[in-house]
C-alpha cells in the first residue's frame, strides 16, 4: 500500500484507477474548500473545524502545503478559475463537481449563494445540465433523508425514561447499536463514491435521535446537527475530511459516482468514520441519560477523551468494516438512510 503524506508527492497510486498527480490532488482540494467557504456563512467553529481538518490530511510532512491552501481560499487568493484547467480529463472534472455538490449539501441545505458558486464551476469544468442534474439531484436525496428509526434501533422511552427513570433498552442493546452504526459508517467511508460518504452524516443524525428517544427527548434534526459541531464533528469539515482521505490515499478514481463497489486495495487502513461515529454515540448517550445537562465544553472534551478507546476499537472491527463494505450498494445505504 502506498500512503501519500503530502501533497509534493509524484502521484497516488490507485490500484484499477486512473492514477491524479500531485497538481491534480490539490485542484480537486482546492475547490473543495472553495465549496466550503462558497456561501460566506462560516463561523468562526467552522473556519476552525476546516482548518484543523486540512493540517490532519498532510500528515507531518503535507501540513504546511495543506495549510497553505486552506488560507489561499480562506483568503481568496485562488479560484476555480485558477485550477480549472489542471483537471484536463472529462473524469476528473465530473468528480470536482461531485465532491463541490457533496461539500454544499452536507449540511443538509443549500443556499443560493452555494447554487451559484455550483453554477460556475460547472461553466468553469464545461459540464453540461444533464450531467450536472443528476449530480445534485443525488446528493440533495441523501443529505436531506428523514430521519427515523429504523428497526434494529433502540426502541423509544417510556414516560419513566424521561422523567429521568430507568431507560427501556438495555446498556448492551444501545452499546450494540452504536456498533453497528460505527461499524456501517466506516465500510461506507472504504467506498470510493461520494453517495457512500454523503450517507455518512445522515446515518450519525438517526443514530443520536435513537439514542435520544430511548432517553425519552423528542429531537430534530436542527438540534441533532447542533451537537454534533458542538461535540466538533462539523458537517461540512468531516465531508472534506472524508474526501481528502480518499483523494490523498488513492481511492478516488475517474469518475467518482460511476464506480462499481469494488474497494480499493489501498484503503484498508482508512474507515476512521467507524472512531468518530463511535465516539459520538457514547457522548450522545452520556448527554441524554444526563437530562442534556452537559456544558459545551464537557460535550467537547468526552467527545476527545472517546476518540481514543474509539480508535482502539476500530482496529479491533477492521475486518468487520471491510465485510460489510463489500455488501453494500446505493439503494441499501438509501433505505438505510430514510429509515425503510
Amino acid at each position: 500500500m502506498t500512503t501519500i503524506k503530502s501533497l509534493s508527492a509524484t502521484t497516488v497510486i490507485s490500484p484499477d484507477r486512473e492514477n491524479m498527480n500531485a497538481d491534480q490532488q490539490k485542484a480537486l482540494l482546492t475547490i473543495a474548500l472553495l465549496a466550503a467557504f462558497s456561501d460566506g456563512a462560516n463561523n468562526d467553529r467552522e473556519r476552525e473545524q476546516i482548518r484543523d481538518m486540512a493540517e490532519s490530511l498532510g500528515g507531518e510532512e503535507g501540513a504546511s502545503h495543506l495549510r497553505g491552501l486552506y488560507q489561499q481560499v480562506l483568503l481568496k487568493q485562488v479560484s476555480v478559475a485558477d485550477v480549472a484547467g489542471v483537471l484536463v480529463e472529462t473524469g476528473h472534472r465530473q468528480l470536482a463537481y461531485e465532491m463541490a455538490v457533496c461539500v454544499c449539501d452536507a449540511d443538509g441545505a443549500m443556499t443560493e449563494a452555494e447554487r451559484q458558486f455550483l453554477d460556475g464551476l460547472a461553466t468553469s469544468l464545461g459540464l453540461d445540465q444533464g450531467t450536472t442534474a443528476a449530480v445534485i439531484e443525488q446528493a440533495e436525496g441523501m443529505a436531506t433523508a428523514e430521519t427515523v428509526i429504523q428497526p434494529g434501533t433502540p426502541r423509544p422511552a417510556t414516560k419513566q425514561a424521561a422523567a429521568g427513570g430507568a431507560v427501556s433498552v438495555s446498556d448492551a442493546e444501545l452499546d450494540r447499536s452504536i456498533l453497528n452504526y460505527s461499524i456501517l459508517n466506516g465500510a461506507l467511508e472504504l467506498l470510493p463514491q461520494s453517495w457512500a460518504s454523503m450517507a455518512i452524516i445522515p446515518l450519525q443524525i438517526k443514530m443520536v435521535y435513537g439514542i435520544g428517544k430511548s432517553y425519552g427527548h423528542e429531537l430534530d434534526q436542527g438540534h441533532i446537527r447542533e451537537l454534533l459541531a458542538t461535540v466538533g464533528v462539523g458537517m461540512t469539515s468531516q465531508y472534506l475530511e472524508q474526501f481528502g482521505r480518499k483523494l490523498l490515499g488513492g481511492l478516488l478514481g475517474k469518475v467518482g459516482g460511476g464506480l462499481g463497489k469494488q474497494l480499493g486495495r489501498s484503503a484498508t487502513s482508512m474507515a476512521f468514520s467507524f472512531a468518530t461515529t463511535y465516539a459520538l454515540g457514547q457522548v450522545a448517550r452520556r448527554y441524554y441519560a444526563g437530562g442534556r445537562q452537559m456544558s459545551t465544553e464537557l460535550l467537547r472534551d468526552t467527545f476527545q477523551t472517546m476518540l481514543g478507546p474509539a480508535k482502539e476499537l476500530q482496529t479491533r472491527y477492521l475486518p468487520e468494516i471491510q465485510q460489510k463494505a463489500g455488501t453494500l450498494d446505493a439503494g441499501q445505504v438509501m433505505s438505510m438512510v430514510r429509515g425503510r
